[in-house]
Formats: structure tokens, sequence, C-alpha cells
């Protein structure tokens, strides 16, 4: 419960009772499974990497890895989408890109979660190709072709127009209104 909590505080009780009753009727056993999440989020029938790109995001915000997104884990990743501080956003970035775990994202990593989001989100404002190849040329401070988690931070703090497009290109607001909305799809 421990790093929940945390986030638990920082939204207010009546928004807390709000999203406890959407959540608790959108998933009455208190556990959302993978296939549920696609469900509320309508991201069923996607091609085989923007697939992989929700697994990946489920897979981030179930923090006990139980397989199953729980009202506390659920309460910490609408929090860190709403409040989160840009270290704790930037983090939870990496550990989103990193898709093998490894503690580092290369090229392919990250041309495939950009992919995968583009397939989502529908055009952006270059290819994934040039956006991969600019995140490199920009933060990969000793070009190993590979991003730690401090190279990242502190190349995507230190760059404001990069800051900027990876939080547009990851904006979750979509996910929110959906859950905010309450609209409700047969699980």
């Amino acid at each position: 419960m421990g790093a929940s909590t945390s986030a638990v505080d920082d939204i207010n009780a009546a928004d807390t009772h709000q999203l406890y009753t959407k959540f608790m009727k959108e998933c009455p056993s208190g556990q959302l499974s993978l296939y549920e999440f696609k469900t509320l989020l309508d991201l069923h029938g996607l091609n085989p990497q923007a697939d992989t790109y929700v697994d990946q995001v489920f897979n981030t915000f179930d923090l006990n890895k139980d397989g199953f997104i729980d009202f506390l884990e659920f309460i910490a990743a609408i929090n860190l989408v709403i409040r989160g501080k840009i270290d704790q956003k930037l983090k939870w970035y990496f550990k989103l890109y990193d898709a093998d775990g490894n503690g580092s994202i290369d090229k392919k990593e990250l041309l495939s979660i950009f992919t995968a989001i583009q397939a989502i989100n529908g055009h952006q404002s270059m290819t994934p190709e040039e956006f991969t190849d600019m995140v490199f040329q920009k933060i990969d401070v000793n070009s190993d072709g590979e991003l730690t988690l401090e190279e990242f931070i502190n190349g995507v703090e230190s760059d404001t127009s990069l800051l900027e497009l990876i939080s547009k290109s990851f904006d979750l607001s979509n996910v929110l209104k959906v859950i905010q909305s309450g609209r409700r799809h047969s699980i």
C-alpha cells in the first residue's frame, strides 16, 4: 500500500468517492483485468503494436504485478496523470518505454512505443523514426544507443520542446474523459 497511499492523499475525499463509485460500477469485483481495462477504454481490435502498448500501460499501472488494477492502483494512476510532478511522469514514461525492463531504453523500444501511440492517437507531427532519432540525438549523452533513466529525465527536463512533445504524445486525457464520464461498456 505504501507508494499508493501518498497518491491517494493528493485527491480529495469527494473526488475519491466519485471515482470509487464509478470504478465499482465498471468493475464490481474491485479488480480491473486487462480485458476490462481495454473494454472500459474501448481499446479492442487494435493492431498488434498498439495492443502491446495498451498491455504495457496496464502493466505499468498494475503496481503489485498481480494481473489486476485495484482501486488504489487506479487512484495512483489517475493522480499521476492529473497531478503528478514532471519527474514522476518522466519516471512513468521511462518505465513504459523500457518494454523489456532492463533499465534502459533502446531505439527499437522507443520506435515501437511511438508507432503504437500513433496507431491509437492518430497522426503526430513527425514519423516514429524521426521522433526516435531526434530523442536519441538530443539526450543520449554518451551516444551508446541506449537511454538510462538519468539520461532520459535530465535530457527531457532540460529541453522544453522535447518535454512538450513527449507530454502531448502520451496525453492520457482521453482515458480520463472516459473514466470521468462513467461511460459503460458491457464487460
